[in-house]
């Protein structure tokens, strides 16, 4: 028996489509287009298990209906999304058992980038956690607001603040070097950012990905999940030219701010 393995599976511009994969069996998460997956299914002799959605975007379900004709894999997704294809609707507290993978994955709802986004975070019988966060968290970042209020999200990115720290952040872009730069720009004094920034650099120059990331590394070092960090706020509120009376003020003067940076 093999150990699980994860690859992020670069797709369209900057997606990545994440594959667990385990003694001839495979799930993916958030196909935003087929081809890439049928390719390395193929490549590996993979057999499709299940295919798992965070939220209804084009980029992130494209592949979905495709995928489960070729392999009759069961898609789940978020129960308040409308979507292309979906047999099991999940919800905060539903899980997603995969016994072939020695995983069982709980279910987040996490409004913020969208109404019904949720999340699917999990550990293995290997001992590595997981948290597939579809648009909700990135490196050293967060998604873009596009149906849900900062209030929304902070609350959100709290329950991934809850998890462990050696959860592996499976973020669904790469938009690792972007977001550090503005990062670098809230916080410039962060030891931990300059690593990043070194560390992200030379991996993209290298044509590696940056992700996964960590959850005790976003803590040390995502504006987002330190709203409460003196710096983070003092910072935000020299950036909004007033003071902020909350972290929800803080977090959206933070969104603002990255919009337009």
């Amino acid at each position: 028996m093999v150990n699980s393995q994860l690859v992020p599976l670069p797709a369209l511009s900057d997606n990545y489509i994440w594959l667990l994969r385990k003694n001839g069996d495979a799930i993916v998460v958030d196909p935003g287009e087929a081809a890439g997956v049928v390719r390395y299914l193929e490549q590996h002799s993979l057999r499709l298990r299940a295919i798992l959605l965070t939220h209804h975007h084009g980029d992130h379900v494209g592949g979905a209906r495709e995928l489960h004709g070729l392999t009759g894999a069961p898609v789940y997704g978020p129960e308040r999304e409308t979507l292309p294809i979906c047999h099991h609707r999940l919800s905060e507290g539903d899980t997603v058992q995969l016994p072939d993978f020695g995983l069982t994955l709980t279910v987040l709802d996490v409004p913020g980038h969208t109404a019904g986004h949720i999340a699917y975070h999990g550990r293995n019988e290997e001992g590595t956690a997981f948290l597939f966060c579809g648009d909700t968290l990135f490196a050293a970042g967060c998604g873009r607001l596009f149906e849900g209020s900062p209030e929304q999200m902070l609350n959100s990115l709290g329950k991934f603040a809850r998890l462990p720290g050696d959860t592996l952040v499976c973020c669904a872009h790469e938009y690792t070097l972007s977001n550090l730069r503005w990062a670098l720009q809230v916080e410039p004094d962060n030891a931990t950012l300059k690593q990043r920034w070194a560390t992200a650099s030379r991996l993209r120059e290298e044509g590696r990905p940056t992700l996964p990331s960590e959850m005790g590394l976003e803590l040390q070092s995502n504006p987002f999940l330190r709203t409460a960090v003196q710096e983070v706020a003092a910072a935000a509120a020299h950036h909004a030219g007033r003071a902020l009376a909350s972290e929800v003020e803080v977090f959206a003067c933070l969104r603002e701010w990255k919009n337009n940076f």
